[in-house]
């Protein structure tokens, strides 16, 4: 019988640092015993969005601080884990290498086995951590900087039926929201704005859904909305507070309007799979959220959606995942690096092209 591991998780993808611990029985439910998450909203509120160096430099005055506090939180020293898992890629590069040799240093140092995890893997994986659900399954992965529909068979079983060809969900949020003078991040300050403006108002484009297949696009819609702002801008001077409702309140009824159809049409290519999961920052959109659970219940499969606080960027997850595959037997060293592109799905095409670092999607 394997033994229960515990596992201090590490993330830092972006411009949340972040730490946990997770016990993971063999046959039990995980417990998640101490987690942390720094975010770093202030740092880049002046500059509307994330600032790469800003975020790496802010990394790595924080990581050591996080695991600090969960280590303090769950009564527990580095030598009581038995592994120490990582977000390897993909992500920013600086914040991602802040937390690979932040990793190296404390394995290197408490002589515990490293494991480099995709912070895809982690998303993809939280589902089994929060609801215990069985492979295989369907996977929505819907995030600031991704979006793409898996069938996920294993910890490093992925395989892409289909994903955005260009701005993820997350992006066009927080383009939307620049454009129309919302604080970041976008997701949220466009959500609050939408729950009270009119949907109907506008006429905005669902792009692609007059193709087949679960393939996304989004730059057009965010395009859309910078046209009917300017329109009305150059009728009225400006934008009035329920204007700038109703641009949010469009834009949002359309992104969830193409997410339901694609998800429709990858569980129709999915006949086998009785779950279809979602995860990622944009998953915290209860509208959306609503919106996929619909399409869950007339399908007839269950729907699956983790805590709010474990949709966005955690180390929870990344625990997790690197328990995963520890059971797997994958074992990493110094030579461990990080990477800025790391595709779930290897053997598929990549959609947003690639160059020297490899494929971006």
């Amino acid at each position: 019988m394997t033994k229960t591991l515990t596992i201090l998780g590490i993330e830092s993808s972006c411009d949340d640092t972040a730490a946990a611990i997770l016990r993971v029985p063999d046959d039990g439910a995980p417990q998640i015993l101490a987690q942390t998450v720094q975010g770093q909203g202030q740092l880049h509120a002046d500059f509307g969005g994330v600032v790469p160096e800003i975020a790496a430099r802010a990394h790595a005055e924080k990581l050591d601080i996080c695991v600090a506090e969960v280590l303090r939180e769950a009564g527990l020293g580095l030598r009581d884990m038995d592994a120490i898992a990582v977000t390897a890629g993909p992500g920013l590069i600086g914040g991602v290498m802040s937390g690979v040799m932040c990793a190296k240093g404390l394995a290197t140092g408490a002589g515990l086995p490293l494991i480099g995890v995709n912070h895809l893997a982690g998303h993809a994986l939280t589902p089994r951590l929060t609801d215990g659900v069985v492979y295989p399954y369907l996977m929505l992965l819907v995030s600031g900087g991704h979006c793409q529909f898996l069938r996920v068979g294993g910890p490093q079983d992925f395989t892409r039926l289909g994903g955005t060809i260009d701005d993820a969900p997350g992006e066009a949020f927080d383009k939307t929201a620049r454009l129309l003078g919302l604080p970041q991040p976008g997701g949220p300050s466009v959500e609050a704005e939408a729950a009270l403006g009119d949907p109907a108002r506008h006429a905005f484009p669902r792009p692609m859904l007059d193709r087949p297949g679960c393939d996304m696009s989004f730059s057009g819609l965010k395009t859309a909305i910078l046209r009917a702002r300017d329109a009305i801008v150059a009728d009225k001077g400006g934008l009035t507070r329920q204007d700038r409702r109703d641009l949010c309140a469009g834009f949002q009824a359309a992104m969830q309007d193409v997410l339901a159809e694609k998800t429709r049409r990858a569980l129709a290519a999915c006949p086998d799979l009785g779950v279809i999961a979602v995860a990622g920052g944009v998953a915290a959109n209860e509208a959306i959220r609503g919106a996929l659970m619909g399409v869950a219940e007339a399908a007839g499969v269950r729907f699956v959606a983790p805590p709010l606080a474990l949709c966005t960027d955690n180390a929870a997850m990344i625990a997790y995942a690197g328990a995963e595959l520890y059971r797997a037997g994958q074992r990493d060293d110094m030579t461990l690096s990080a990477r800025p592109r790391w595709p779930l799905d290897a053997a598929a095409p990549s959609m947003l092209g690639s160059g020297k670092k490899g494929a971006k999607a």
